[in-house]
């Protein structure tokens, strides 16, 4: 028997979920359906010898309803692209597939980002559909999700080989070129110096340009024959027009272009191996990341220590972590107490204090105490392997100022073949003798010089160093397009619980109310807020545990959202929470209304405690403000981002927290569900609103919001409502994100200038027939080594909030 789930739309009420239950329940084979109509979700269990899921989808559409694709997000790697125009063509031709919803290629990474419905398309189609266009997919090992250095690394010392090679036959043409040119020179002086050293030009050009560049012109061939091209046509083209050339100087009085040809393909070589190789340093950070790992852990087997490979450590095992140790993966500690040096997953160098029951992450160092660890997380759940996941799946989206570059990157090589032709017209019709060799010399030099590449590889490389440096200092960026919104942002909206403050409320003030005492206060409160989960719930209860109150059983308990809980206490009603509440419940509280205002005041929230009608009295708790709060909303301020509070809490609790920290706006008294209407209202008066928040419990507002932040997640990182993740807790790590969002797009829009203005200047200057066109295939490496450099230089960006101005 297997268990498969699929998403149902078409469903308006619970008889739908019955209609569904009763066709699938129907179809031969099935044993059991059942159909949540608040998940809109059905689970079927089936026997897979007699039935499947395409039989489930059928009944389901039979009995006039749809089922969502089962939609799949992998990642692939792409062998054999030689520039951007590759990768949209690979784009295009996966997108048109029947199932495949979504497939983004990033050139510089050298991946493929694809989702797709694996019931209507796999793996192995994707795979044959792209080597029928001449490049190859491969799947990344398991875990890493894709990340095959020892590959790259093989590829890599291949292509110095054929750059060794190729300028071994290079050189002496060019040797040999330089020497006919000398009047009267050593060449004039050889026997039979025409035809004979013309021939032994070509002789040893032959296996530069047909030997080392067969790859360029495999992919040329491969392009044309799928109506596109990219810059292999283009170097092909400029190579084959060099050698033809020189191959009618054996048997006509013009000048041979073998050394042209040579040249050309010997730079293009060398350019190609200069970008992979700093493409390879954009990439570093994930590099690092896997590097990280532990590769053994010491667990506690049979009583006994025993040292086994990290793939073999399983959930629940025990872990023995001496001083100086990697803690093998993510888990608990058991037993004992040390510091641990968290840096690699927050980018704080201090080392964070650890005692039984808290929470360790894989891969960061044990630095004093012994300490063993109960394992938690093991595999590609682990929090290292997320974010390399997480880093690779932001490298593979696009940033929307990169459409435009794709739409010209696509229209780019037949462009320059045009201008290329007009050229060698307009040279022909206009140009001084020997006509023919000048509009050759000029046509070849503008095939060469143009620069597809450089467009392509301005989007990609600022943003793998960025989310690189990013997942370096504890700032995960989930999407791309995140980056240029996150830039344009003026309104950041802060839960206050957990966010402004540290979600750790503690009891300050317990104030009897008539006939009731402080210990009777205290018992009746911590007794109905013993069932709760909420914060101030659990501050009371454990200020009655730390001073020896025993608990009264509690019935009938029910969660008031947003205004308190209600419960029976020795067959009393118990009341705890707010002035709404107790109104609700028609308690006078009159009486304590200055107690009431003076605590707010302080900043503190009154929970208002009622027993059998009556008013008990008052409560006040207290969060405290994390330490850098107010630091982060002057920084915030600075970069011209207005700070918003948000909140539960009374409007006069709620701006003395924010007065503190130096907000200004307050959202005060605002239920959980009523969050997504605040922040849609903001957007109407024309803010571009990002919302931080705990990635849970505000999932709905940080979807609603341009840019949704969950802040402080620890280990659980995969918060698929937020846009950005931050691994540290305080408010710091926003202005961190703030600002790498910023420095990484204003590299884009570096790069992608450099780009197109290169582009601009340099092909008139080739057709006007001033540049040689090995000094332009030597250019048009330059041209996208430079955009690579520029966005290296991200590395050494501080995004810290010491350094605010430059980002401003």
């Amino acid at each position: 028997m297997k268990k498969k789930t699929l998403k149902i739309t078409g469903m308006s009420c619970a008889s739908c979920a019955r209609t569904i239950e009763k066709a699938l329940g129907s179809v031969k084979g099935v044993q059991r359906a059942n159909v949540n109509f608040a998940t809109g979700k059905a689970t079927v269990e089936y026997d897979e010898s007699i039935t499947g899921p395409g039989d489930f989808k059928k009944a389901v559409s039979d009995a006039g309803y749809d089922t969502l694709p089962e939609e799949s997000k992998d990642i692939f790697k792409v062998e054999g692209m030689s520039c951007a125009s590759c990768a949209r063509t690979i784009e295009g031709v996966l997108s048109k597939m029947e199932g495949v919803s979504q497939a983004t290629v990033n050139f510089a990474a050298g991946n493929l980002n694809v989702v797709y419905d694996r019931g209507r398309v796999s793996p192995e189609e994707m795979k044959k559909e792209v080597k029928d266009i001449g490049y190859t997919l491969r799947e990344g090992k398991e875990g890493s999700a894709g990340g095959d250095y020892d590959k790259e690394e093989k590829l890599m010392k291949k292509a110095v080989d054929k750059v060794i090679f190729s300028f071994i036959f290079t050189v002496p043409v060019f040797a040999l070129m330089f020497m006919a040119l000398l009047e009267g020179g050593v060449a004039a002086r050889l026997p039979g110096s025409g035809r004979l050293w013309v021939l032994i030009q070509g002789l040893l050009a032959f296996p530069v340009v047909f030997i080392a560049g067969f790859e360029t012109h495999r992919g040329t061939f491969n392009s044309l024959r799928r109506g596109s091209a990219n810059m292999n046509v283009l170097i092909t083209l400029g190579t084959f027009a060099a050698y033809g050339y020189g191959i009618a100087a054996l048997f006509a009085d013009v000048y041979p272009f073998f050394g042209l040809a040579a040249g050309i393909m010997a730079f293009h070589l060398l350019g190609r191996f200069l970008e992979t190789r700093a493409r390879g340093k954009a990439s570093r950070a994930i590099k690092k990341l896997l590097q990280m790992e532990a590769k053994t852990a010491r667990i506690i087997s049979g009583g006994e220590e025993k040292a086994v490979p990290i793939e073999e450590v399983r959930l629940g095992d025990i872990m023995i972590v001496r001083p100086g140790e990697k803690i093998p993966t993510d888990g608990k500690v058991t037993d004992g107490a040390s510091s641990v040096d968290e840096s690699m997953a927050t980018g704080e160098s201090m080392p964070v204090e650890k005692r039984k029951g808290d929470e360790v992450i894989g891969a960061t160092i044990n630095k004093q105490g012994f300490i063993k660890v109960k394992a938690t997380r093991i595999g590609e759940e682990t929090f290292l392997s997320q974010v390399i996941k997480m880093v690779e799946e932001a490298q593979g989206t696009k940033v929307p100022i990169q459409d435009f570059a794709d739409k010209v990157t696509g229209y780019f090589v037949p462009a320059v073949i045009f201008i290329a032709l007009v050229t060698f017209i307009m040279w022909i019709l206009f140009g001084p003798a020997p006509a023919l060799s000048s509009a050759l010399f000029a046509s070849i030099a503008v095939l060469v010089i143009a620069c597809p590449c450089a467009l392509g590889l301005a989007t990609p490389t600022a943003l793998m160093v960025g989310t690189g440096k990013g997942a370096q200092s504890g700032v995960l960026i989930r999407d791309g397009a995140a980056i240029q919104t996150m830039k344009e942002v003026t309104a950041i909206v802060l839960d206050k619980t957990g966010t402004v403050t540290r979600g750790e409320p503690e009891v300050t003030d317990i104030i009897p109310a008539g006939d009731f005492s402080r210990e009777e206060i205290l018992r009746l409160a911590a007794s109905v807020e013993n069932p709760s989960e909420h914060p101030l719930g659990q501050a009371i209860v454990g200020k009655a545990r730390q001073e020896g109150i025993e608990f009264e059983d509690t019935r009938e308990f029910k969660a008031v959202v947003g205004h308190g809980v209600e419960g029976r206490v020795k067959g009393e009603k118990v009341l705890a929470g707010s002035q709404k509440l107790m109104k609700k419940e028609g308690i006078g509280i009159s009486d304590l209304k200055g107690t009431l205002i003076r605590l707010e005041e302080e900043a503190k929230t009154a929970m208002l405690i009622a027993c059998g009608g009556k008013i008990a009295g008052i409560i006040g708790v207290a969060d405290t403000l994390k330490e850098d709060s107010k630091v982060a909303i002057d920084e915030l301020k600075k970069m011209n981002i207005t700070p918003v509070m948000i909140t539960g809490d009374n409007e006069r609790t709620a701006r003395a927290i924010a007065s503190k920290v130096g907000i200004e706006k307050v959202l005060a008294e605002v239920l959980p569900d009523g969050k997504v209407a605040e922040i849609k209202s903001l957007q109407s008066e024309g803010e571009i609103v990002a919302m931080a928040g705990d990635g849970i419990n505000d999932a709905p507002a940080l979807k609603q919001a341009n840019v949704g932040i969950a802040i402080g997640t620890g280990t659980d990182i995969a918060i698929e409502s937020a846009d950005l993740t931050l691994v540290r807790g305080e408010l710091s790590a926003i202005v961190s994100a703030v600002k790498l969002s910023r420095y990484t797009f204003s590299t884009i829009k570096q790069n992608l200038f450099w780009a197109f203005i290169y582009n601009t200047v340099a092909i008139p200057v080739a057709a006007l027939g001033y540049l040689n066109p090995i000094i332009a295939a030597g250019a048009m490496t330059i041209s996208s080594i430079c955009v690579v450099l520029n966005s290296l230089r991200l590395r050494g960006k501080d995004i810290s909030m010491a350094a605010v101005t430059e980002a401003v």
